[in-house]
């Protein structure tokens, strides 16, 4: 990298971190992320230059997986085996949300199928947009739409809910958090797999190598803990950058379209989330309180909040979050590679 390319780099991360504590102060949806991502977005539309060392952006995708694969614990899934009906009701609706979703954005918002596929993801915002950022393609778009899903369903559902029954914060992660040790055994072993799955082609390699080997070493009990909560950040940050830059040259028209797109991801989203509802509640004869907490498609720590708040079943909201996530986790780099090949 050249001195100018560094200044860039610095510029863009100090303005990434401002949009980050702006967004906090607010009480923004994934801050770190979401807030950084507007700002250096806003930087990047008035020419701030920006450029990414392949290996702040690898180390990211690293840290972010590893971060994914801490929800995935051997409890969690012991408890989801036991909803196994209700599991693949929401399996089944994830699927078919993605599919409409998808169709529209390609057929009415000129949307390639490549991205509309990732735009019209019910979920995973995280990791979509890393999907698309280390596969390349319009991630700017793909992070209106995304994120205009994530303002309604975190903010709009969870937090009127969390304001009329005084819920407060729970954490999925797990309680404890990873010595330097283990952190640095997991990313030497992560980047080892990573390597292994780019040559193999496939998307997002080291995201996913993170995702798998966290997961793996909680499932076995080997690595048990979350990453340190400055590594979490410093990879959202580095995301959020690399979002931002990617609207160098966007316009304003574009923009727009975009949102719209992001409102008709949205509606389909409830749509089909309140139909499968419908249907648990019709096979099951569980309480509509317990399956809209668990199979709403966004705001995962808020909603096991207002699931203890109301007396609901903690364990069956946690595990369809977290299986839902595993199932995205697998479907989007299959509706990626099916969109490669149409």
């Amino acid at each position: 990298m050249t001195l100018t390319d560094v200044f860039g780099l610095v510029g863009a991360l100090g303005v990434a971190v401002l949009g980050t504590l702006i967004f906090e102060a607010i009480g923004f949806p994934s801050a770190p992320l979401t807030g950084s991502a507007a700002a250096v977005s806003l930087a990047a539309l008035f020419g701030l230059p920006i450029r990414m060392p392949v290996w702040l952006r690898t180390t990211a995708f690293v840290l972010l997986g590893i971060n994914i694969g801490s929800s995935v614990t051997r409890e969690m899934l012991a408890s989801a085996l036991a909803w196994p009906v209700t599991i693949a009701i929401l399996a089944v609706s994830l699927f078919v949300s993605l599919q409409i979703s998808r169709i529209g954005l390609e057929r009415w918002m000129r949307f390639s199928p490549r991205d509309a596929a990732l735009a019209a993801a019910p979920g995973h915002l995280s990791y979509v947009l890393a999907l698309s950022l280390s596969d390349g393609g319009q991630t700017s778009r793909i992070a209106v739409v995304q994120s205009t899903r994530v303002l309604f369903l975190t903010l709009c559902v969870p937090v009127l809910v969390s304001l009329v029954f005084g819920a407060t914060g729970v954490e999925l992660m797990p309680e404890y958090v990873l010595s330097n040790w283990h952190l640095g055994a997991l990313v030497g072993v992560t980047l080892m797999v990573g390597a292994v799955f780019d040559r193999l082609n496939i998307p997002a390699a080291y995201l996913l190598a993170g995702i798998f080997c966290s997961a793996a070493g909680h499932i076995f009990a080997v690595t048990p803990g979350r990453p340190p909560e400055a590594a979490t950040i410093l990879a959202f940050l580095v995301m959020g950058t690399l979002i931002g830059s990617r609207f160098v040259g966007q316009r304003l028209a574009d923009l727009t379209v975009d949102l719209a797109a992001g409102l008709w991801v949205t509606g389909i989203n409830v749509t089909v989330t309140l139909i499968a509802i419908g249907v648990a509640m019709q096979i099951m004869g569980l309480s509509p309180a317990l399956l809209i907490v668990a199979f709403a498609p966004g705001g995962v720590e808020a909603m096991a909040a207002i699931a203890v708040t109301l007396g609901l079943d903690p364990a069956f909201v946690a595990a369809h979050h977290v299986m839902r996530l595993m199932i995205l986790t697998v479907l989007m780099p299959l509706a990626l590679r099916r969109a490669k090949a149409t």
